[in-house]
Order: C-alpha cells, then structure tokens, then sequence
C-alpha cells in the first residue's frame, strides 16, 4: 500500500472521476455527472477522496458530513487492484475525516445486488440495518 496515495479530488479530477466509476463502481445516480460532481468538491474540497497509484486513478470514496451525519459513497477501486487494501485505506481517510469532524457514526450506501460490497463492508466493521429503507425523490430529470 505505501505506493497508493489519498487526496482530495479537485475540480481537474472531475472528469477522470467520472470515466473511472463507469468502469470500476456499481450502479448510477442522476448526480453522476460534471454539474453534480463539481457541485460537491466546490461545497465540501475535502469530500471526495481518491487514491491514486503512479498517478493512476484505483479508487475513490465520497465522504460527506451534514454536521450530524457521516454518509460514505462511491466507493469504488480499480477491478484489477481490488483485495489490494485499497478500500480499507480510503475508508481509514473517510473515518479520520469524520471523527475529526466531531462524527460518530458512518452510515453507507450499498447497493442491495451487490454482494462483493456486502463482505467490504462487513470486512471493516460495518453491518446491515435491515429495518431501514432508503426513499428517494429525483429533483429533476
């Protein structure tokens, strides 16, 4: 792991963000475009964590604070770099983040189908809560 490096995306990595989770991440959102993703890294600049090898883009989480809740999104690595300990790094920098932020406690997004995530998140500590269901509301289009 010590050739992987942890940053916060800028606005010059929105485009090779985008490119990146249509190869490597499950599933879309209506948010999963330049307007959306410029959208977070201009409000919150330390949100969007990416790591990188060589220079080349292997994973990202999206690691937002509302002040009360801390959500993980978008995680994500590179299919030829998975089992790597790539994940578990970029959610350490996500943890370190929100206990920094005052967070207690992380809530993720995981795709219901997607069973490879189910035992990345299991592996770092994280279980499912059954009893909830998400509702959504797309805004536009």
């Amino acid at each position: 792991m010590s050739d992987t490096h942890i940053r916060c995306a800028t606005s010059t990595d929105i485009g090779s963000v985008l490119r990146f989770w249509r190869a490597a991440a499950e599933g879309t959102s209506i948010s999963d475009d330049r307007d959306g993703v410029g959208r977070l890294v201009a409000r919150d600049p330390e949100a969007l964590l990416v790591a990188e090898r060589d220079g080349v883009l292997v994973g990202t989480v999206i690691a937002g604070f509302d002040g009360w809740r801390c959500s993980a999104y978008r995680l994500a690595v590179a299919p030829d770099c998975r089992r790597q300990g790539i994940a578990t790094a970029l959610m350490e920098a996500a943890e370190q983040r929100f206990a920094a932020l005052g967070g207690r406690r992380v809530d993720a997004m995981v795709l219901e189908a997607n069973e490879s995530a189910h035992h990345t998140w299991d592996a770092a500590g994280y279980h499912r809560e059954d009893h909830w269901r998400r509702w959504v509301k797309p805004l536009r289009g």
